[in-house]
């Protein structure tokens, strides 16, 4: 952990810098961006039947969208309010009435018609629910009811038959936190979330690469820095306020650098709507982009490196920070020689880059004081997930850009609740401040004074799969209890996850509003508990930032579903429920006595006990951990990582393919159109020349398949990689394979191999023996 203090907000500058300009043109007028007044006054009309619950939503709670830390309208970087639309667009979710008793009890078909945005918008659940099997519709059922009849099938079944998931959406560490030990007191370890599906590559490569489990640094750090590198992160359409930062960063003379397969132009100009000189005239956030292959980035990096050490040879010291690694990091010599022996024409063929533009960023950053390393799940996504961040680790740790002011390594979250979920331990892999393993088991039997299962937990992927094991099999899924999450709309192969849903014996549907998952019958009964939002739980809670910030957000007068209950307390209540000869030993009573156990067993979080006012919050592990270079690993030293390239192979003509974001929050969609390039959800971007090759204009209908699915789209061309298309999640899941899960951190696959067709020449060619050749074709893909 490190010793120095969060140093607090600083001032924007006050002086317009003209430089930085996208456009003399105010407003952005006649360019496509986003029309943040426009979107701000829609949510304002939208919330006008609980404007002042709303207002007080946003100026006391701790923003529940994206995981920056807005606690009312501020945050611990810059001075001055911040407000953006992501939060706003989730705002309604918490101001809504309850859904009208005749569409919560239509016909269950008429229910089917609606997409999730039109389920979201029917209001808030406001009472259990369940409907068993062969019911046209949902009843109305008591909590006592609801709650027994989950009670009594948990008690019937093998405790492997059962798991929990839980999804980011506004919870908070006390709800992690009691789900984590309400399974583990029931007898399972199959408990997931949303995180790890997103960031458990991150996790674990710097684990084992530095010894942390979280974003070594601040937000700070990117205001000053010589070089901020965005690496398959879009921060200006995924966390908006983020761009404020990158101006702040750019007012001082820090270079950003994009590497993505798309030229994303929410990071080539933002119109920053809360200052003046950006909303009028944009600011220009990248400097430049490296348009690497999609899954190309480890051929892109061990370029880099090659080049560094070919520099060493002309220059030695010019390059590496050599007395870095020999005060604080091991495996140099290994890594040297398996980077060296490296071919350069194959790490141009897999990255899609030239040795001349890898040596560019190589000496870019050789010739840098500090950087840090901003990515998400572009890099993490990947069957060989792991393997990306620990070769983000290596360039760090070769430069020594670590432990220190303006350095880091920060994979950035997307949702406010994710960073405190595998730290409460609501994962197969973790425990409240530890792994699942070992000591960290023996001291949390400790704490919580009953003994846990020792089985290894399944990834939720894999629980679903299990749905469709014999019914006599001990991991045969038979009651699947989810908080949040649409697993039709999140999964790869939605059809299979479908049938996987549809095989589980009881579905529990925890949330606030319905969606198109909760509709999907089950083999005995769909039960449907409607949730408290975090700013309704009594006793207020908590929820930690992607620079490790704990923020409490306080319970908010308003109005209230009278039956809907706290996450924390249902869990609680069930696992009495289904132990309750044990029930005296499980705590969880109230939100200030779960936070005191929190910082019992999980010891980063000794602190979280003092929070219960609005305002209040605390950093664990301080500014910058690592800090000096001195890594929480058994030596105290950081591990460069050999990683091998990816084998990456596709039939000629074929395209790599992966998804991207719109205007949406995770898989809730806000609009039908992209607004920073007027795409429509159903587009396919591909490049100009890829385009022209195939005959293909624009907006011709096509056809983008291979042996998982076929999609069907319009093409829209773009500044993607050439040889690579991109299209919209989670309208593109069926392309992706089901059952590919990254090797160390078992996240599902992301991206593929797969043809685009004129949907004129699809449907004319479909004949048997064509449509056998292109699958056997297929099927000899190999591609991450």
């Amino acid at each position: 952990m490190g010793k120095t203090k969060h140093s607090g907000r600083i001032k924007l500058p006050g002086k317009p810098d003209p430089k930085l300009w996208v456009s003399r043109m105010p407003f952005g007028l006649g360019r496509i961006k986003p029309h943040h007044i426009r979107d701000t006054l829609k949510v304002a009309w939208e919330n006008r039947d609980n404007l002042p619950y709303a207002a007080r939503i946003l100026t006391q709670g701790v923003c529940d969208g994206c995981a920056l830390g807005v606690s009312g309208l501020y945050d611990q970087t810059l001075e001055g309010p911040h407000l953006c639309t992501t939060r706003l667009n989730v705002l309604r979710l918490n101001t809504m009435p309850a859904i009208r008793p005749d569409m919560l009890h239509a016909d269950i078909d008429e229910l089917r018609k609606l997409d999730s945005a039109q389920l979201r918008k029917l209001g808030r659940l406001p009472y259990p629910l369940m409907r068993g099997k062969g019911e046209r519709r949902f009843r109305r059922v008591g909590w006592d009811e609801a709650l027994q009849t989950i009670a009594g099938k948990i008690r019937a079944i093998d405790p492997k038959q059962l798991a929990f998931y839980l999804t980011a959406r506004g919870i908070t560490n006390e709800s992690y936190y009691a789900a984590a030990k309400v399974a583990r007191f029931i007898g399972t370890n199959n408990i997931d979330n949303a995180s790890r599906i997103c960031h458990s590559p991150s996790k674990t490569a710097l684990k084992r690469s530095v010894g942390i489990g979280a974003s070594s640094c601040t937000y700070k750090d990117w205001i000053g820095t010589d070089v901020l590198i965005f690496w398959g992160s879009v921060a200006a359409n995924n966390q908006p306020v983020s761009t404020k930062y990158m101006y702040a960063a750019k007012r001082k003379g820090t270079k950003i650098i994009m590497i993505n397969p798309y030229r994303e132009p929410a990071m080539d100009g933002y119109w920053i709507p809360s200052i003046p000189e950006s909303a009028l005239f944009g600011t220009k956030l990248a400097d430049d982009f490296y348009q690497v292959h999609i899954g190309g980035d480890i051929a892109f990096m061990h370029g880099v490196m090659k080049s560094w050490f070919e520099m060493e040879t002309e220059a030695p010291g010019s390059a590496v920070n050599h007395a870095f690694i020999k005060a604080h990091v091991n495996g140099y010599e290994e890594l040297k020689a398996h980077v060296l022996q490296q071919d350069w024409q194959e790490l141009e063929r897999s990255s899609g880059l030239s040795q001349a533009r890898m040596r560019e960023f190589a000496e870019l950053l050789a010739e840098a004081k500090s950087a840090v390393f901003v990515w998400s799940m572009g890099l993490t996504q990947h069957r060989f997930g792991t393997d990306n961040i620990s070769q983000v680790a290596n360039l760090a740790l070769l430069r020594g850009f670590l432990g220190r002011e303006h350095c880091g390594l920060m994979p950035i979250r997307g949702h406010s609740g994710v960073q405190g979920s595998g730290e409460m331990g609501a994962d197969p892999f973790s425990l409240p401040g530890g792994e699942f393993k070992g000591d960290d088991i023996a001291r949390i039997e400790r704490e919580w004074g009953f003994e846990l299962p020792k089985w290894q937990g399944d990834i939720v992927g894999v629980s679903l799969e299990n749905a469709l094991l014999p019914d006599d099999h001990e991991r045969k899924l038979k009651v699947f209890y989810t908080s949040g999450g649409n697993f039709l709309e999140t999964m790869p192969e939605p059809d299979f996850v479908r049938s996987c849903l549809e095989q589980v014996d009881i579905r529990v549907h925890q949330d606030i509003v319905l969606n198109t998952s909760t509709l999907v019958d089950a083999r005995e009964a769909v039960i449907v508990l409607p949730a408290m939002t975090r700013y309704e739980q009594p006793g207020g809670g908590t929820s930690t930032s992607t620079e490790r910030m704990v923020y409490f957000s306080p319970e908010i007068e308003g109005p209230r579903m009278p039956e809907a209950r706290a996450e924390w307390s249902i869990y609680a209540e069930l696992a009495a429920l289904v132990r309750p000869d044990s029930a005296s030993v499980l705590g969880l009573t109230d939100a200030a006595g779960i936070r005191q156990e929190i910082a019992r067993a999980a010891p980063n979080y000794d602190g979280i006990q003092h929070l219960r006012a609005k305002g209040d919050v605390f950093q664990w592990g301080n500014a910058w951990l690592c800090e000096d270079g001195i890594c929480p690993t058994p030596d105290g030293r950081g591990r460069l990582i050999p990683v091998e390239l990816p084998e990456r192979r596709k039939p000629e003509g074929h395209f790599y393919a992966t998804t991207r974001r719109g205007k949406q929050f995770n898989s809730m969609i806000y609009g039908s159109h992209d607004p920073f390039n007027a795409a429509d959800r159903y587009d396919v971007l591909l490049h100009a020349t890829d385009a022209a090759k195939l005959g293909i204009a624009d907006g011709d209908a096509l056809v983008v398949y291979n042996q998982f699915g076929t999609f069907h789209g319009r093409a829209k061309t773009a500044e993607v990689a050439p040889g690579n298309v991109e299209l919209y999640w989670p309208e593109g899941n069926m392309l992706f394979p089901k059952g590919v899960y990254e090797a160390f951190a078992g996240i599902p696959e992301y991206n593929t191999a797969v043809v685009v067709e004129k949907a004129e020449t699809y449907h004319a060619l479909k004949d048997t023996r064509y449509v056998e050749k292109r699958v056997a074709e297929l099927e000899m893909e190999t591609l991450g």
